[in-house]
């Protein structure tokens, strides 16, 4: 709610929401780390009135979370026994993109759902990529503000 009216020249929507799925802890079931993405997103459909837009790519997101980690999380001693997934813990290069390319699944899901076709393809893949720039940038800021 608060974060909704954030809009850069109309054109860069801040979805800062998408970090309280991204710092979920590694060590949760992967059926409830999909629920609550659902869930998340369904609130944030509530107060965007967008009809599940959010809810279908929060789950999207919470559903392959788990191979992206798999994916980027290097394999050395240490790494693999972190559960926190924060700048602090794993270092602000991995954190960056670990988040842009959860982002940049979750804003091209919401933006071309939200256009219904591909008629528009090159300006909403502009707004897509402002976004995602956007979002990355708050929530790397955010993380420096998060106190345990």
């Amino acid at each position: 709610l608060l974060f909704r009216g954030l809009v850069l020249f109309n054109f860069a929507f801040c979805f800062v929401y998408i970090g309280a799925i991204l710092a979920l802890p590694k060590e949760i079931n992967h059926s409830y780390l999909i629920i609550i993405s659902f869930f998340t997103g369904l609130i944030v459909d509530a107060f965007y009135n967008t009809m599940g837009m959010h809810a279908a790519a929060c789950v999207l997101i919470g559903y392959l979370r788990p191979y992206v980690l798999a994916l980027i999380t290097p394999q050395q001693r240490g790494y693999e026994d972190k559960s926190e997934f924060t700048v602090q813990t794993m270092g602000l290069i991995w954190y960056m993109t670990y988040v842009a390319i959860l982002a940049s699944i979750h804003h091209l899901i919401i933006f071309y759902l939200e256009i219904g076709s591909f008629s528009m393809f090159f300006t909403t893949f502009l707004k897509v990529i402002c976004s995602i720039l956007f979002t990355l940038f708050l929530l790397v800021v955010l993380q420096f503000f998060n106190r345990k």
